[in-house]
């Protein structure tokens, strides 16, 4: 199963019809109403972070969630996503200069 973290975007359901196109094991789950133990409690074969408004830091247990599951199953993370995965192994996001 595929779990999908929901960071409250608007593009989460596009990515989730591609992915469910491919993959019918497919669980959205928003970024607030999840744990990470639970999460490991599942039988994952990957896990997506959406997009989402705001700081890596602002999106709930995403991070936590990328530092406990990357060990185990395959990521992919878009726009905000990314940026998670990057706060989760010691990177920084910061705003860009002009």
């Amino acid at each position: 199963m595929i779990l999908f973290v929901d960071n409250y975007d608007s593009f989460t359901y596009n990515l989730v019809s591609m992915i469910g196109a491919l993959e019918p094991r497919l669980e959205v789950v928003r970024n607030d109403a999840l744990t990470v133990e639970k999460a490991l409690a599942m039988d994952l074969d990957g896990l997506v972070i959406s997009p989402g408004p705001g700081h890596p830091r602002d999106a709930g247990v995403c991070i936590e969630l990328v530092r406990a599951l990357a060990p185990r199953v395959p990521i992919l993370g878009v726009c905000l996503g990314h940026q998670v995965m990057v706060e989760a192994f010691g990177g920084r996001v910061v705003r860009a200069g002009r």
